[in-house]
């Protein structure tokens, strides 16, 4: 059955990736296995983050504009918050992008959290594989209005942009462990707002500080829903990934795939029913230890 989705993702079938999407989400057995045999074209991945409110939509709107502009094929996935009821994507903000859902050069797709941390889909990493699969030139993740904690878009972007607001100075500190060390570059955005040069300059200082590596992040000011500043954005980002970094880059971005991808491997291989007994039995002894009983277990 995958060979087939496959197959036909490869040759631009827009309902083959989305049924496959679809399949991806839902755990579908066999997907890896068939991923195994695949070669995966390597394609740009752009993430972009940020706390509720700063226009991620709106500036993901923008860069589709100004890619599609140079003549450039573009696949969007987009991750909402999880409905309560149906843990399906609740989507806000789609509306921002209706304009593109019909281009021939373009395909969104929303994707819910599924209760899983770090603003993205459980299943992300194998459901950006197959979007690489389809003929699109450059992937880009917007992640749902995310804080300190919620920054694995970084192990699965090959460069993240971090998109804050003027207003967003107090916030800034909260960030600081998060969002601050996984930006590649910042975009603030509604920039012609008061304040934003001030805020700009705060963000700047506290960056130079927060780095200890020495690198520059780029800062850039715009107001996405007027197209201001979106060509140096997409500029900006060429220029990074062709910087002398980019390869490292790459090398850490693999590692931390691979680590994911262990963990589901060993998981999968998991016995639930024989893992309690054993546990439970374990729990019987007086000198009962849960790490002691993990290390013999994984052994």
């Amino acid at each position: 059955m995958w060979d087939k989705w496959i197959s036909q993702i490869q040759q631009g079938d827009v309902r083959a990736l989305a049924r496959a999407i679809s399949l991806a989400e839902n755990d579908s057995t066999g997907l890896l296995e068939t991923l195994a045999q695949v070669a995966i074209p390597a394609k740009p991945v752009i993430g972009i983050t940020g706390p509720p409110g700063a226009g991620k939509s709106t500036l993901t709107d923008a860069l589709i504009g100004a890619l599609i502009a140079e003549g450039k094929s573009v696949a969007v996935l987009c991750v909402d918050p999880s409905s309560p009821f149906h843990q399906g994507a609740v989507l806000g903000d789609r509306i921002r992008m209706s304009e593109w859902y019909t281009h021939p050069n373009v395909y969104i797709r929303s994707l819910a959290t599924r209760g899983a941390l770090g603003g993205l889909h459980p299943r992300i990493l194998e459901i950006t594989d197959l979007v690489k699969c389809f003929p699109a030139d450059c992937i880009l993740v917007e992640t749902v209005g995310v804080g300190q904690s919620e920054v694995e878009v970084a192990g699965l972007a090959d460069r993240t942009v971090v998109v804050l607001v003027p207003e967003a100075g107090d916030e800034i500190q909260t960030m600081k462990a998060g969002l601050l060390e996984i930006a590649d570059l910042f975009v603030v955005n509604k920039s012609d707002r008061p304040d934003a040069a001030r805020f700009q300059s705060h963000l700047e200082r506290m960056v130079r500080e927060d780095r200890t590596d020495g690198i520059t992040i780029p800062i850039i000011s715009t107001v996405a829903t007027e197209k201001k500043g979106i060509e140096e954005v997409v500029t900006t980002l060429k220029e990074l990934l062709r910087s002398p970094g980019q390869q490292e880059r790459e090398d850490l971005l693999m590692m931390e795939k691979a680590k994911h991808l262990l963990r589901e491997h060993w998981l999968r291989k998991l016995d639930a029913g024989k893992m309690k007994a054993s546990l439970r039995e374990a729990m019987q002894s007086e000198n009962f230890n849960l790490y002691a009983w993990v290390s013999r277990y994984a052994d």
